[in-house]
């Protein structure tokens, strides 16, 4: 069968349903291809809540697909591959998070929304990377916060909260923390008036270089609307951020 038979059966029985096909922006092209809508994570869960299909077929990792439950609590929620995990959620468990709570009594937690749903249970708050130094800093009270599951966002966090100790998980996104600087420095050789766009579940040394940092649905927005020079040594559209580092505007 070729992928033009199967996208059609695929289609059919979507319809036959009433169901709707998310897929992450990392899965394959023809993954894609074959999808009603494509995004971040948990852009897909508010988009997919907000339509009127009944079943709802989530090609991600298991955390996207429980968030997408939990915002559609009414719809049918089918998973493709139950072995599609995200190793960095895998670093922390409730259990886990229960102890480290019981060594900070009193320190909220704010959990990255790429986590397991019984983590994000015995949170006090959830963030993305888009918001997580806002929320960070929503917390007025609090002069400790405990930050979980990725040490690199919460270290990105710290670069503009300068008023309360971030606790960090040791966790980490595999994938992102295995680009080095060296790696970066090699592809400006090759591409000098080319923009580096980074994610903050990235190494700090690489965040460092880059030209500007953003979620996954941020980087789409700053490279459909970069156009000049400006933005690269500006780092950001909106200019430099309040701290004063180009390109790290949250």
């Amino acid at each position: 069968m070729t992928n033009r038979q199967l996208k059609a059966d695929i289609k059919k029985l979507l319809k036959e349903r009433n169901a709707i096909l998310l897929a992450h922006n990392y899965q394959r092209d023809e993954v894609q291809d074959a999808a009603d809508l494509t995004g971040d994570s948990l852009g897909l869960s508010i988009e997919a809540a907000k339509t009127d299909a009944k079943v709802i077929v989530f090609c991600g990792v298991h955390f996207m697909a429980e968030s997408a439950s939990i915002l559609s609590p009414a719809k049918t929620v089918i998973f493709p591959r139950m072995d599609a995990g995200c190793p960095m959620a895998d670093m922390i468990t409730m259990d886990g998070l229960i102890k480290m709570k019981e060594e900070y009594p009193g320190v909220p937690v704010v959990t990255y929304v790429n986590s397991a749903a019984d983590v994000k249970a015995v949170s006090d708050i959830c963030c993305t990377s888009a918001n997580a130094v806002s929320v960070v800093k929503s917390l007025k009270d609090a002069k400790r916060v405990i930050m979980t599951p990725d040490r690199n966002l919460s270290h990105y966090v710290t670069r503009f909260v300068k008023d309360k100790e971030i606790i960090a998980w040791d966790g980490f996104c595999p994938t992102h923390e295995r680009l080095a600087p060296e790696d970066i420095l090699k592809l400006k050789e090759r591409h000098p008036d080319a923009l580096f766009v980074a994610h903050p579940e990235c190494r700090p040394d690489v965040v460092d270089l880059a030209d500007k940092v953003a979620s996954t649905s941020g980087m789409y927005v700053f490279c459909r609307e970069s156009k000049d020079e400006a933005d690269r040594t500006g780092g950001c559209p909106c200019g430099p951020g309040k701290d004063g580092e180009r390109g790290h505007c949250p």
